[in-house]
């Protein structure tokens, strides 16, 4: 179990540079030993104030959903299961720190969706911490992608065993890196936090412009905007975080679904998932942003 491991050897933490060919290089040997399972996706674009949100049809999700069940049922009963505590070996990438690994998501949509955990037991919705986001700078450093955090079953988080995410640009098979940037443009600010005019819900914005930094500096930075973010919103109970190497976006959540369609993170970048043409059809009556609005905390009703 990780909580009784001993702290990680210096020659054991990824050395700079390495990351992307780490990712590459165990993503081919988990798809071989059959421990990444893929989920084989429909798409379609519905567009909405300016963006071409990007909505998945999960068709194969029964696979996942097998998987997952079978898994608990090879777990200890007596104890809650938690697929972080052991993880499968196969999916491991790198040690980023003495308190963070990296692993690739078992049932990826995106290709080289990678997880970045705690090594010993946190829950899902503590506060992110300034060694959370030095290990989310080490990957976003090397990988340009968005990271991103569900944080509570009422935000999308699937796992309690606390978890970032970060998948690369870009987020569309069209080449689209983040589909709702075009709104970012319009964001309008007080000192540091500012909120974006178009968006429906609740949120705080801030821009960070991190290139070269080192993780810890960059992390004191995050940590100090992530900070700004929570008091902007008075956040009490769930959110879902965006991250960038630009740019930082906080939503509090009031649900996890919407008509049965479940919203994570990623649903706020501009990508949302359906299980089928029932629920696309649901999506496109509603409108994308007005479903984001409702499991949000609306700022004003009504389809836009």
């Amino acid at each position: 179990m990780l909580d009784s491991e001993p702290a990680i050897e210096k020659s054991q933490i990824l050395e700079p540079g390495k990351l992307w060919t780490r990712i590459v290089e165990q993503s081919q040997y988990a798809l071989e030993s059959g421990a990444l399972l893929s989920i084989p996706t429909e798409y379609e674009f519905v567009e909405q104030d300016d963006v071409r949100f990007l909505v998945r049809v999960l068709s194969s999700l029964v696979r996942k959903d097998e998987a997952k069940q079978q898994e608990k049922k090879n777990a200890n009963p007596n104890e809650r299961f938690n697929p972080f505590l052991p993880y499968e070996e196969d999916l491991f990438v790198v040690n980023l720190s003495n308190t963070h690994l990296c692993l690739l998501n078992k049932f990826n949509v995106a290709e080289h969706h990678l997880l970045i955990i705690t090594r010993k037991f946190e829950e899902q919705e503590a506060k992110l911490t300034l060694q959370d986001f030095a290990a989310a700078w080490t990957c976003l450093r090397e990988v340009n992608g968005l990271v991103f955090y569900n944080a509570g079953k009422n935000a999308g988080a699937s796992q309690r065993h606390k978890h970032l995410q970060l998948i690369p640009f870009p987020l569309t098979p069209e080449g689209i890196d983040v589909p709702i940037a075009p709104l970012l443009a319009s964001a309008t600010f007080g000192e540091v936090v500012g909120t974006i005019p178009t968006l429906p819900f609740v949120h705080a914005f801030a821009h960070l412009m991190l290139v070269g930094e080192s993780p810890l500096d960059a992390a004191e930075v995050m940590l100090d905007r992530y900070d700004r973010l929570l008091r902007a919103v008075n956040l009490v109970g769930a959110y879902n975080l965006l991250v960038t190497r630009e740019w930082m976006l906080l939503i509090p959540r009031s649900q996890e679904s919407f008509a049965s369609i479940s919203i994570n993170a990623l649903g706020f970048a501009g990508t949302l998932f359906v299980r089928d043409q029932q629920q696309m059809q649901v999506l496109k009556r509603y409108s994308p942003m007005e479903i984001l609005r409702q499991v949000g905390m609306g700022r004003f009703s009504g389809n836009r």
